[in-house]
């Protein structure tokens, strides 16, 4: 759209179905990478990616032209896929429903990017739950528990 001109960062996060530790290092990379592309092509800017073997991280800078929602559908959706065609799991992978999306300024950035970053490092000292909850708590937003994470049956 000509005319308009936004500074949008949403820091994603999302995880596996069951919260299982799914993504391995062996091909975590290529995910991202994969991932990337999937932002790329919709004219987004990719400033941030990182996970564990059981979520991921994304910080994006968002076109307002594609919603949020879309955005994470076709994320979740092509990656995903990918995983299963390529075969990188001995089982059918899938995505936990949902995800979190928080936004952040400009001055935040670099330490957002940080956080991501350092993934493996914050959770040594806290589990992806006790992460989520934080940031639902910091961000003020109401959920409730049990819809948040689907324990596997």
């Amino acid at each position: 759209m000509a005319n308009t001109y936004t500074q949008i960062h949403i820091h994603f996060v999302f995880a596996v179905k069951y919260r299982q530790a799914a993504i391995h290092e062996s091909w975590k990379n290529e995910l991202y990478k994969y991932i990337s592309g999937i932002i790329k092509n919709h004219n987004h800017k990719l400033l941030g990616i990182n996970g564990m073997a059981d979520h991921v991280h994304i910080l994006i800078g968002i076109r307002p032209a594609q919603s949020i929602s879309d955005l994470m559908k076709t994320i979740k959706q092509n990656s995903s896929k990918w995983i299963n065609e390529n075969k990188f799991t001995a089982t059918h992978f899938e995505w936990q429903e949902g995800y979190g999306a928080f936004s952040y300024s400009k001055s935040q950035l670099s330490a957002v990017i940080n956080y991501i970053e350092l993934q493996e490092q914050h959770h040594k000292r806290k589990s992806f739950k006790e992460e989520y909850i934080s940031f639902l708590e910091k961000f003020e937003v109401d959920y409730d528990e049990k819809f948040i994470f689907k324990e596997l049956i």
